[in-house]
């Protein structure tokens, strides 16, 4: 799991080294596509949506490595978050095409039967940051580690506390269905944070009250937010309304938390409120430094896709296949803290290292 303290080079450095190794081109030619051009190898990227800079960064990252790879790149994506008939319509189409390979962010376990019927296609299918359920339903996943993402920002939060009472707004990404990210982050912040979860894979079903490492705490609300910053406005002014007493929020991502912020705001000020999110995007990274995020678990997508074009144009040209990370069912693409108020044992970056590593 990689969390230590790195720059953009060598952190991307040694993660392309270590596809590079498990990448090593055996020969051959691609032979995919329609355009009847034997050196022609298509991929198609679907994410979530259009909107968020996450799934905008993944298509940078595709398209600059289609550039280099000779690769081409379609992008492809749900309406919003949830939407999984868009994506399913995206992975029919790329198998009509005759795509070599497909990187997807699956919206939820619906699409599994087309990436399935993709790879029956002869279609190599990368998942990138979401691992679908079962992982084995795509070839590999390039993601976060979403669970220490976690617990990264849990572990900082505790320390940050001091002892005080910790109550908790919790604000996910659904209530209506169940994916790996969701439950991963939102778990992992409550390991981190010391509290003893019920079912890893299950949002919300942890006792409401009891102790974490620092002192006592209290779970007010666990609330959707899709991902949006209307969503995590929402999510908070219905937290508010059970206990307007929060002083720790936990965000599935950063539109959520500045959402979040601005009902704290409306409420009578976030002063005394500990928000605490994931993705690191530059925004998010500027938010940390105006003290709207207390810290952020940073990730990279841009690196998840070129990666994931990497491996299909290797494959597509007769390479080897990627591996996963030693311990993991995915391939780790790395994880760091992002705080300019670091904590005793809690590795971290400052914001000014942030936003050189940062994307959108």
């Amino acid at each position: 799991m990689i969390q230590q303290k790195f720059g953009r080079s060598l952190a991307y450095a040694a993660v392309a080294a270590t596809v590079a190794v498990g990448l090593a081109a055996c020969g051959g030619d691609s032979g995919t596509g329609d355009s009847g051009n034997e050196d022609t190898i298509a991929v198609t990227l679907i994410t979530k949506n259009t909107s968020n800079p996450f799934f905008v960064a993944m298509g940078e990252g595709a398209q600059q490595a289609g550039e280099a790879e000779g690769v081409d790149i379609t992008l492809a994506a749900g309406k919003e978050d949830g939407d999984t008939a868009g994506q399913i319509a995206a992975i029919e189409e790329a198998v009509n095409r005759g795509d070599a390979g497909i990187l997807i962010t699956p919206s939820g376990p619906d699409v599994n039967p087309a990436i399935e019927k993709a790879r029956e296609a002869g279609l190599y299918v990368i998942a990138l940051d979401t691992p679908p359920d079962p992982p084995e339903t795509v070839d590999i996943t390039f993601a976060t580690d979403n669970l220490e993402a976690g617990k990264l920002i849990g572990q900082w939060t505790a320390a940050q506390l001091g002892g005080e009472k910790a109550t908790i707004a919790l604000l996910d990404l659904f209530t209506d269905q169940v994916v790996s990210v969701d439950y991963n982050r939102d778990q992992g912040f409550l390991m981190g944070m010391g509290i003893d979860v019920a079912d890893a894979e299950v949002n919300g079903d942890e006792a409401a009250t009891g102790s974490y490492s620092g002192g006592d705490y209290e779970i007010v609300c666990n609330e959707p937010t899709n991902g949006a910053e209307d969503g995590g406005r929402t999510a908070m002014e219905t937290c508010l309304n059970k206990n307007p007493d929060i002083n720790v929020v936990y965000t599935i991502n950063e539109p959520a938390a500045v959402g979040a912020y601005a009902a704290l705001e409306q409420a009578g000020g976030a002063d005394g409120v500990l928000i605490v999110s994931v993705d690191g995007g530059c925004d998010g990274v500027q938010q940390v430094k105006d003290g709207i995020i207390g810290a952020t678990s940073q990730q990279y997508p841009l690196k998840m896709a070129e990666l994931g074009v990497q491996a299909i144009a290797e494959i597509a040209r007769g390479g080897d296949a990627p591996e996963n990370s030693e311990g993991l069912d995915f391939f780790n693409t790395g994880v760091a803290l992002v705080t300019d108020t670091p904590a005793d044992g809690v590795d971290s970056i400052d914001t000014t290292e942030g936003a050189e590593l940062c994307w959108g």
